[in-house]
């Protein structure tokens, strides 16, 4: 039995091993690689339909150049899909609650982006930080709050992706203890806030699908200043 509501959000260990890698890996074992013997089956035709149409909604304001993160991206998606609707499963642990994971994802590709930029187009990354046709004393407040802004990325690819399935796991948790609590109270009770908790429960599946779309679409907008 839980202390209090947070304790769902640490990590659980089973005979000293953190069960956080199993769910880590569970993603890579769901999906299958397409093979000769396989390739025309109902799940693979599916999986190519959402790949192929997710990537090109994401990679069609990139240039050229930035078509190589492709592979990444479209497996970072797949990635953060995959664990967020796994961790809605009971008894289940959601690894994209740690905020240090999420940032663990979110500052390296954030930070190639930028080199990225700062090797093959140095000035116009750099001018990103000094808007055009800035008045001249307003140059260095706007620099450095530009400075700031952008190091800030990181943070809110992070914060964002955490806040938004803390929340949910949360208010599904409070809605369906108060389910139990009101069962021998009411009946009509219990039906309304059962249908309260279905209606969450399927708002949670989208912001678990939305979210990781969202964190795969803010890199691509970084990549695309960058290339």
């Amino acid at each position: 039995m839980m202390n209090n509501l947070f304790d769902q959000f640490a990590s659980p260990t089973l005979f000293f091993t953190p069960l956080i890698i199993i769910a880590l890996l569970t993603p890579w074992l769901i999906f299958f690689p397409a093979t000769k013997t396989c390739t025309n089956n109902r799940p693979n035709a599916i999986q190519s339909w959402f790949l192929k149409t997710s990537t090109k909604q994401i990679f069609l304001p990139i240039n050229h150049a930035g078509h190589k993160w492709a592979l990444i991206l479209a497996s970072l998606l797949v990635f953060l899909m995959s664990i967020n609707l796994l961790g809605l499963f009971p008894y289940t642990f959601t690894p994209t609650t740690q905020l240090s994971m999420n940032l663990g994802l979110a500052v390296p590709l954030w930070l190639t982006t930028v080199l990225i930029g700062l090797r093959n187009q140095p000035t116009i990354s750099l001018g990103h930080l000094l808007p055009e046709g800035t008045p001249t004393p307003l140059i260095p407040i706007l620099i450095v709050i530009e400075t700031i802004s952008l190091f800030i990325r990181p943070l809110a690819l992070g914060v964002r992706l955490t806040a938004n399935l803390t929340a949910g796991h949360l208010l599904i948790h409070l809605i369906s203890s108060a389910t139990l609590a009101v069962t021998a109270m009411s009946t009509g009770l219990t039906l309304l806030t059962f249908a309260v908790l279905l209606l969450l429960t399927i708002l949670e599946i989208a912001v678990a699908m939305i979210q990781a779309y969202v964190f795969v679409l803010l890199l691509s907008l970084y990549l695309q200043e960058n290339t």
